[in-house]
């Protein structure tokens, strides 16, 4: 093996292996909005590129009690997420475009198993397991937000 192959193989090993650190880092500098459930606030960080939405709360250790993820995508369609990489357990609302709960799942750490939404939505939101159920916050209940007063009905 000629050392400039050696050299060269060296530098794809290092890049691979940065890049598989990198992925395993957390997202943290998304934008910040604000969403309420009758008298509880949300901090939600938004998710609205694909790699944001693919990466989503992967390789969060904690989250803070009122914080949360929102995920949006460009049309209303039937969103399925899953837990890879993500070790937090987590609480799932599928929202509609003016932020009525569709469904809720909850979702275990870890776990392959595929949460989808009952009908077509726009919005995801992701909370810390328990979150919605324990302020009672079920299908049919609307969030409020400027997001969703922008929203054409």
């Amino acid at each position: 093996m000629s050392l400039t192959y050696r050299l060269a193989l060296g530098a794809l090993m290092a890049f691979f292996s940065l890049s598989a650190a990198a992925q395993e880092t957390p997202q943290m500098n998304l934008p910040v909005v604000q969403l309420q459930a009758g008298m509880h606030n949300i901090r939600a960080q938004v998710a609205t590129t694909g790699e944001q939405r693919a990466t989503g709360l992967m390789h969060r250790r904690e989250m803070p009690q009122h914080e949360g993820m929102l995920f949006v995508f460009e049309q209303p369609s039937v969103q399925c997420f899953w837990m890879k990489n993500t070790l937090l357990p987590l609480s799932i609302a599928f929202l509609a475009d003016d932020g009525t709960v569709v469904n809720i799942r909850e979702m275990q750490p870890q776990a392959l198993d595929s949460h989808c939404s009952d009908k077509p939505v726009r919005y995801v939101l992701e909370m810390n397991q328990g979150w919605f159920a324990k302020r009672g916050v079920k299908a049919g209940a609307k969030l409020g937000g400027e997001l969703f007063a922008k929203r054409p009905q």
